[in-house]
């Protein structure tokens, strides 16, 4: 028998093992649910220096890459630490501790309280980010965490959350207020945790979302990005190509957020793709194309051999010419939407597709089909000079975030450029079948008590409110 066989065999019960750890975080949240405000932030300055101190920031980097194969060594550097310095930016700004709002008018005050041990699923793309992200946030609520990592990214998780213990030692907070699942890392232990937690939140496969939703726990999950991008014919096509670019190519497109579609105006096409190329775009001509899709989609399944893949490995595994292995992305011109199309769905990599539109109401019903076909609710992007075309995709497109000449990696998660929290985990409403339509922050990791006191009598007369309606219809 092999020793992982062994191991898994002498292991208990998904659920004893569960139970001991759920059992250790409600023992160390006795304690630390009664600190005041100055105590949690430390000890959230700490999950977050356990991450963002530059050599462990690129330790951890270099070890995600090295367990899973996703993404680029500088990137996943430079996403744990801005992420983590700007969710610790919004952390510090805000109470969770005692009365955090007071409404004379309405005599209410709210009053802050922890939701309790979290189980938090995180992703193989980040295997660093993610669970000290979910971690900052559940230990703002007062809460303790176990964090179920993807079995590709488990050796990264496991040594980002010994340097969170490490640091809460440091703070004399008790080291099981962050907890991982010890490996093996299968469904059933998963699906344990998220019976025996009391507030679930799920970044990953849509078949942990599902799991999640349907655990009997209160559970956040996110759903699938897939984002389309118009760029107009107002657009700065330099700046546009420009932000393109560097946010396709930032950790090799392994990001939900990541642009997946450009939909570009027709006035504008050649000028665009002029644009994209001298950012480092190679568009693939027709043989190329069919290369591309032969070998990134197997199966109906995109091949994870090429995902999230440097750009010069994607060209020569692909077969494409020397004059593509220098490109930075590439770029395949697409007309078709939906299952036949593979090029319309989302990618986790270097590739984008491409489609013409005639009129800005025709790049508004492609996106729409884009996003109907894969990534509803989650998000797109323009680069236009006309505020009324942005205010248009907001109002008719069913997504939670229309981003304005900004790079989508970049700013969707949460920018210091724009208003949006810092988080890794992007909610998609009803839409997209998740439970909250926003960024995933604070807000979600605790219960509010309302203290009601009465007020002077808010009643108004019955015609203050039905009168237009009888005016119009009758009594």
């Amino acid at each position: 028998m092999s020793p992982s066989l062994a191991r898994k065999a002498d292991a208990p019960p998904a659920e004893e093992l569960v139970g001991r750890l759920v059992g250790r975080a409600r023992a160390a949240m006795k304690g630390y649910a009664r600190a005041d405000q100055d105590l949690v932030d430390d000890a959230v300055r700490g999950i977050a220096w356990a991450l963002y101190e530059p050599a462990r920031a690129r330790e951890l980097a270099e070890l995600a890459v090295a367990d899973t194969g996703l993404g680029n060594v500088e990137d996943k550097v430079a996403k744990n630490r801005r992420k983590t310095f700007g969710t610790l930016r919004d952390l510090l700004r805000v109470r969770t501790v005692g009365v955090i709002e007071e409404n004379p008018a309405k005599g209410i005050v709210k009053i802050a309280k922890p939701v309790g041990v979290v189980g938090a699923i995180t992703p193989s793309t980040n295997p660093a980010a993610t669970p000290v992200n979910k971690a900052m946030m559940a230990l703002k609520g007062r809460n303790a965490i176990v964090i179920a990592p993807s079995p590709a990214g488990f050796s990264t998780t496991a040594k980002s959350v010994a340097y969170m213990r490490a640091e809460l030692e440091k703070i004399g907070l008790p080291e099981d207020l962050v907890q991982v699942l010890p490996e093996p890392i299968d469904r059933a232990r998963t699906g344990a945790l998220m019976a025996a937690a009391d507030l679930v939140v799920c970044t990953g496969s849509q078949s942990n979302v599902r799991q999640a939703y349907s655990s009997g726990t209160p559970a956040i999950g996110v759903g699938t990005g897939n984002v389309p991008v118009i760029v107009d014919t107002s657009a700065d096509l330099a700046d546009a190509a420009a932000k393109i670019a560097r946010s396709k190519c930032f950790d090799n497109a392994t990001s939900c957020s990541s642009e997946n579609a450009l939909v570009i105006l027709d006035e504008v096409y050649d000028g665009a793709l002029r644009a994209l190329g001298d950012a480092g775009g190679h568009l693939a001509s027709p043989d190329e194309r069919a290369r591309i899709e032969a070998a990134l989609f197997r199966g109906g399944r995109l091949n994870r051999e090429l995902v999230a893949r440097d750009a010069a490995v994607l060209a020569q595994r692909v077969g494409l010419a020397e004059d593509a292995w220098k490109a930075s992305f590439f770029m395949v011109e697409e007309k078709g939407i939906g299952p036949d199309h593979p090029f319309s769905g989302e990618k986790l990599s270097l590739v984008l597709a491409v489609y013409r539109a005639r009129s800005f109401a025709q790049a508004k019903s492609i996106c729409a089909r884009i996003l109907d076909h894969q990534g509803r609710g989650h998000s797109v992007g323009i680069h236009t000079r006309e505020p009324a075309h942005a205010r248009e995709l907001a109002d008719e497109l069913d997504v939670v975030r229309v981003l304005v000449n900004q790079a989508h990696t970049f700013g969707n998660g949460g920018g210091f450029d724009n208003g949006l929290p810092f988080t890794l985990s992007m909610g998609c409403g009803t839409w997209g079948g998740n439970s909250i339509a926003e960024n995933l922050s604070w807000r979600h990791f605790i219960n509010l008590t309302h203290l009601v006191t009465t007020i002077a009598e808010d009643r108004p007369a019955e015609d203050e409110l039905f009168g237009t309606y009888w005016q119009r219809y009758g009594r």
